[in-house]
């Protein structure tokens, strides 16, 4: 993609050629506060804890000389208005997964979770020790950002249905809150693609707008009530093997801060990253099993599922290859996580499948 050409046909040409323009900023003297809006309901678990964690940690290691403000969705602008009002400097950064703005780019879409794509082990791989990092500061120029990984649910659930799931068939008709290209693949199966923010999942759910919907995993889901209402849950989803979420500063705001600051903002993004990781890690296992003992039936989908889903995730690749910024991205993105996976399957995955027969 030429950049240049990019900014001249958008509207948000103007403010990002103006970020980028800036060729020696004043960096702003003595206290200040930036307002970070959210994609997530307060409280809303794990998710807006990340986004919390981010800000507490600028506040502390900057010792409140840049405080974060952050507002939940809603109490600002919308959950998915938080690109739009950061972009047009109505908000200086927000958090959020980037893959609801694949409208605004579907190279978005890497730094949150692809379909078959890469688990968190491997995405922090290429993120910090292959271009992924750099891509994710290319994409963002365009749209005067500046973005970094910022928290990570983990491999995420396949989902809650009304009724088992047994073929591929069954998707065909199906009303389901998938964002991404999860849920464009899943439009290739038939189903018609819902998406919404996570407050408004549980609603939609109990009065019968959607048919199904899929969330984060057991912890967050448990929290969310989804076992309230239906009880098929599959447990692995194709969508999000890995869901990064980013913290991301309006790039004239962030080039306007002093570097110390500018550097708070990142390393305070990349412990948010492994802390969330961590937590939904370490909450999961005991929620699943309390969701079973509740009466949810925890399921897989069976293998003519997967397949399908492989075959319609390939027509959504198809479908954007024709844009060089996307498949630029996706081709590095594949080439690292087939260097990756290599040593993690015969490593990490031997040694857990022996450790658990010895075990027991």
């Amino acid at each position: 993609m030429d950049r240049r050409s990019f900014l001249k046909n958008t509207a948000l040409g103007g403010s990002a050629a103006a970020a980028t323009s800036l060729a020696a900023p004043a960096y702003a003297q003595g206290n200040r506060t930036l307002t970070m809006v959210t994609s997530w309901g307060r409280g809303l678990a794990g998710v807006f804890d990340a986004a919390q964690k981010c800000a507490d940690n600028i506040n502390a290691m900057t010792d409140g000389s840049l405080t974060i403000d952050v507002k939940a969705a809603g109490e600002l602008v919308g959950a998915f208005e938080v690109f739009d009002a950061v972009t047009a400097g109505q908000a200086d950064m927000y958090h959020a997964a980037d893959y609801y703005f694949v409208s605004q780019h579907p190279g978005f879409a890497f730094f949150t979770g692809v379909p078959f794509g890469m688990t968190a082990t491997e995405l922090n791989n290429w993120y910090y020790h292959g271009n992924g990092q750099a891509m994710h500061d290319k994409l963002g120029e365009i749209f005067g950002l500046k973005s970094f990984l910022a928290g990570n649910t983990g491999t995420q659930a396949g989902g809650w249905f009304a009724k088992e799931i047994k073929g591929p068939e069954d998707f065909n008709g199906l009303k389901f809150r998938m964002p991404g290209l999860g849920g464009k693949a899943l439009g290739y199966m038939g189903a018609s693609v819902q998406n919404l923010p996570g407050a408004e999942v549980y609603q939609a759910l109990a009065s019968g707008a959607i048919d199904g919907t899929e969330w984060i995993g057991p912890w967050a889901d448990e929290k969310a009530g989804f076992q309230e209402i239906t009880k098929f849950y599959y447990t692995a989803g194709f969508h999000e093997p890995a869901a990064g979420l980013s913290l991301a500063t309006n790039r004239e705001v962030f080039e306007s801060l002093a570097p110390a600051h500018q550097s708070a903002i990142e390393i305070a993004a990349g412990h948010a990253n492994v802390w969330n990781l961590s937590q939904f890690l370490m909450n999961n296992g005991a929620a699943l099993e309390r969701l079973k003992a509740g009466g949810v039936n925890v399921l897989e989908f069976p293998d003519s599922v997967w397949d399908a889903m492989g075959t319609a995730s390939q027509q959504v690749y198809d479908e954007f290859m024709g844009d060089e910024l996307f498949a630029e991205i996706f081709n590095d993105y594949r080439g690292s996580m087939k260097a990756s996976s290599g040593w993690l399957t015969q490593s990490i995955s031997a040694y857990r499948n022996q450790r658990d027969r010895v075990l027991g």
